[in-house]
């Protein structure tokens, strides 16, 4: 009895929690000091892509891009599967991969018009880094591969957040490269995987007005019983 109300005391942030869904909390958790953001809050509010052209030199360095890459990766991932990666293609490689794939473009299109011979290299040269974020989605996975899908698709943006936080522009776009099979092979991606987006990142050349948004009452419902 004494050791019975021993532990009925004992102090909540220690005291073990009831398990099952249906289970009663016998004691209410302190709630985490965790500081509000109005930079962030701000930075959301305001953040919207510009074209390609709008991003320009200087890219971030390198250690600016692993902190973007580290913070793209810290995103909800049930299971721990890690089912996303990256591929940073910037430099000098940004030619050699746009040429390769101009070269599968005109094998795929025969009598291609002569303006369309470096496509590709002139698309992966607009923007000092592209980051091709690859699903790598697990199907045989206990978790559903939606899921899995939905994490790739938080990277991204964690990764465009993370470059305009940086005072960087970044451009989420899905082309041609990333939808054909043969292109994608041509960037690294390999059998199984498949591109969720090329994020494109560059200094903003501008700052462009505000889009239409959707209001709040066109998407948003509140379930009633």
């Amino acid at each position: 009895m004494a050791e019975a109300a021993a532990s009925s005391s004992a102090d909540p942030q220690t005291a073990p929690r009831p398990h099952g869904h249906g289970a009663a909390v016998a004691y209410e958790m302190p709630l985490a000091d965790v500081p509000v953001s109005p930079a962030t809050l701000d930075l959301l509010e305001a953040r919207r892509s510009l074209p390609l052209r709008a991003l320009l030199e200087p890219g971030p360095t390198p250690q600016e891009l692993d902190r973007m890459l580290a913070i793209a990766a810290r995103v909800p991932d049930h299971g721990r599967l890690v089912p996303w990666r990256f591929i940073v293609i910037e430099g000098e490689a940004r030619e050699a991969a746009g040429a390769r794939l101009d070269g599968l473009y005109a094998a795929q299109n025969p009598g291609l018009v002569p303006d369309k011979a470096r496509m590709w290299r002139d698309y992966l040269m607009r923007a000092p880094v592209t980051v091709v974020v690859v699903s790598r989605a697990d199907p045989a996975a206990k978790i559903p591969e939606l899921n899995q899908i939905l994490s790739a698709g938080a990277a991204a943006m964690n990764l465009v957040v993370a470059a305009t936080a940086l005072g960087f522009s970044a451009l989420w776009l899905l082309k041609w490269p990333g939808r054909d099979p043969a292109a994608a092979a041509l960037l690294g991606v390999g059998a199984g995987e498949k591109v969720a987006g090329f994020i494109h990142i560059g200094r903003p050349a501008t700052r462009p007005d505000d889009r239409p948004r959707p209001a709040l009452a066109d998407v948003v419902t509140r379930w009633q019983p």
